[in-house]
C-alpha cells in the first residue's frame, strides 16, 4: 500500500486505486455510517486517545468519499459560494484526497458540542495547533498548511488530516514540506548493506515503496548471491548515478577450486571438475596477474548483445559472442588460503566482475575456481561501515547523505545574478579555475546543480532547480 499517493488538482485518482485499498465503516460524529481506510482508522483511534489524555476531545467529521458524492459536494458549493470560492476549498471530483480513504476531516468537541472557529477563535486555533505537533507520532500530516498555500493549491485547513505512516511523517515534519515537496525534493544517497539472496532491482522496490517514491535507482548491481554496498539513489540524486557508478569498488570474495560453473558461482550448474593441483602458489599468481586486462563478460550478467541482455542467450540456450571490456585491478592480495580455497580481497574498476577475476585468475594456474561468497565492502567514498540493512531502515536508523557529500568535486556559492544563469543552462566564466566539474549552491545553501569545464567556461551538466 502506498501511503504517500498524492492526489491533488494535477493528480487525479486512479481508476483502479480503490479496488487496492481496504476501506472499513466506523461512525462519524453525527452517528453516520462512514468508510475509512483500514491502518488510517487504527493511527485515528490511537491519536484520538492520545488526544483525550490531553483532554481534546476529537471525532471524524468526514473521510472516504466517492467520486460521486465529491460532484454533489463541489456542485453544492458553487450553488452557494461560487466558482472562485469553491476552487479554493472543494476539490473537483477525482482529484480529492477524500476518495483515497486517507484523509480525514477532525471536528474538535468542547461540551459535546463541535467547536466552531466563530465560537471562540482563540481557543479554536490553540487546540488545532497542539493536535498539529503530535499528529506525525501517529503517522499524519496537516495536510494544507496556512504557509503553503501557493504548493498546495488550497487555502489553510486546519482540520484536514492525511495519513502517510509515521515514517514518512516524521520526515515530512522534519522538513517542513507539503505532501508535493516531500515527493519532489526529498533526495539523497542511501548505503545499503544488501542481504544474500535478493536481487539489486528487489531491493529498490522495497526502498520505493517503503519510502512512497517513484524516482529510486541503485549503482552498481550486485548479484543475488553477493552481499554488501548498494547505493541507492532516490529523486533528484538519480540524476547522478553514471558519477557513483564511475568510482573504484571494494570487494572481498570467497573462492573453490576445482569447480567451473556456467554462472561461474556456486548457485550454477557444474560443467567440469578437476583434481586441484598440489602445492598451487595462489599469492604468485595474484601477484603476477595482469592489472589491466580485456575481461570476458559473463554469459549470466545483464548486458546488452544484439539489444538482448546475455542471461536470456543462457536461458534459451543460444550461443552468443561474448564482449570483452578493459577493466583495472587497482589493488588484490590474499587473505586467506587452504588447499582447496581461498579469500582475497580486491579494489577493481567500473564493470569489472568478480566471478570473471576468479576464473581468469585460475586459468593461470591451469585450473578451475568459482566464486562461493562476496561482500562488497566500498564502493567510492562509502564503506559497509556507513550502511544499514533494511530493517534497521525501517526503524528509521539511517543516513541519507545529500548528493554534494557524496562527490569529490569543489562545492561553490553562488551570487543570485550567476545563480540564474546556472539553472537556466547558461555557461559562466571559469573564474574558480576549476578542472573538471564543481557542485553549485545558492546563498540558502541549496543545491543548484553540477557544472562542468568547456574551454574557459563552465556549463551546467546537470540542473537540480
Amino acid at each position: 500500500m502506498n501511503y504517500a499517493i498524492l492526489i491533488n488538482k494535477e493528480n487525479k485518482l486512479k481508476d483502479n486505486y480503490i479496488k487496492k485499498i481496504n476501506l472499513i465503516t466506523t461512525k462519524n460524529q453525527y452517528n453516520e455510517n462512514i468508510l475509512i481506510e483500514e491502518e488510517t482508522f487504527k493511527a485515528y483511534q490511537q491519536l484520538k486517545e492520545f488526544l483525550k489524555k490531553q483532554n481534546i476531545n476529537i471525532e471524524i467529521d468526514s473521510a472516504y468519499r466517492s467520486i460521486k458524492e465529491q460532484e454533489i459536494l463541489y456542485n453544492d458549493y458553487i450553488e452557494k459560494y461560487g466558482v472562485d470560492y469553491t476552487n479554493e476549498m472543494v476539490a473537483k471530483p477525482k482529484t480529492s484526497e477524500h476518495h483515497s480513504g486517507l484523509a480525514i476531516d477532525l471536528s474538535i468537541i468542547v461540551d459535546d458540542k463541535v467547536l466552531e472557529k466563530d465560537d471562540n477563535e482563540k481557543l479554536y486555533n490553540e487546540l488545532y495547533s497542539k493536535i498539529h505537533k503530535y499528529l506525525k507520532d501517529y503517522g499524519f500530516i496537516l495536510r494544507y498548511p496556512e504557509e503553503k498555500i501557493k504548493i498546495t493549491g488550497y487555502k489553510y485547513e486546519p482540520w484536514h488530516i492525511r495519513y502517510v505512516g509515521k515514517f514518512i511523517a516524521k520526515i515530512i515534519a522534519e522538513n517542513n514540506y507539503t505532501l508535493e515537496e516531500y515527493l519532489t525534493n526529498f533526495s539523497g544517497i542511501l548505503v545499503i548493506n544488501k542481504p544474500k539472496n535478493v536481487t539489486s532491482f528487489d531491493v529498490v522496490k522495497e526502498i520505493s515503496n517503503f519510502f512512497g517514491i517513484k524516482r529510486i535507482g541503485h549503482t552498481g548491481t550486485l548479484d543475488p548471491l553477493a552481499e554488501g554496498v548498494l547505493l541507492i539513489t532516490i529523486g533528484k540524486a538519480t540524476k547522478i548515478v553514471e558519477l557513483l557508478t564511475a568510482e573504484y569498488k571494494e570487494y572481498y570474495a570467497k573462492v573453490l577450486l576445482g569447480f567451473n560453473t556456467d554462472t561461474l558461482d556456486i548457485t550454477g550448474k557444474v560443467l567440469s571438475t578437476n583434481i586441484v593441483p598440489k602445492n598451487l602458489n595462489i599469492k604468485e599468481a595474484i601477484n603476477n596477474f595482469p592489472r589491466q586486462y580485456l575481461q570476458e563478460v559473463p554469459i549470466y550478467s545483464a548486458v546488452k548483445v544484439k539489444g538482448k541482455k546475455l542471461y536470456e542467450y543462457a536461458r534459451n540456450n543460444e550461443t552468443v559472442d561474448l564482449p570483452k571490456k578493459e577493466v583495472t585491478i587497482k589493488e588484490i592480495e590474499i587473505i586467506e588460503e587452504n588447499q582447496n580455497s581461498f579469500t582475497f580481497r580486491c579494489i577493481v574498476s567500473k564493470g569489472c566482475y568478480i566471478r570473471s577475476l576468479i576464473r581468469d585468475i585460475a586459468t593461470t594456474m591451469n585450473t578451475y575456481a568459482t566464486m562461493t561468497d562476496l561482500i562488497r565492502t566500498k564502493q567510492g567514498n562509502f564503506t559497509i561501515e556507513q550502511s544499514t540493512t533494511l530493517e534497521n531502515l525501517k526503524k528509521g536508523d539511517y543516513h541519507l547523505y545529500k548528493i554534494e557529500e557524496a562527490l569529490n568535486y569543489p562545492i561553490i556559492k553562488l551570487p543570485k545574478e550567476l545563480e540564474k544563469k546556472v539553472l537556466t543552462g547558461q555557461k559562466i566564466k571559469n573564474i574558480y579555475n576549476i578542472v573538471d566539474k564543481v557542485i553549485f549552491i545558492n546563498e540558502d545553501n541549496q543545491l543548484i546543480g553540477i557544472s562542468e569545464v568547456e574551454n574557459s567556461s563552465l556549463r551546467t551538466w546537470k540542473n537540480f532547480n
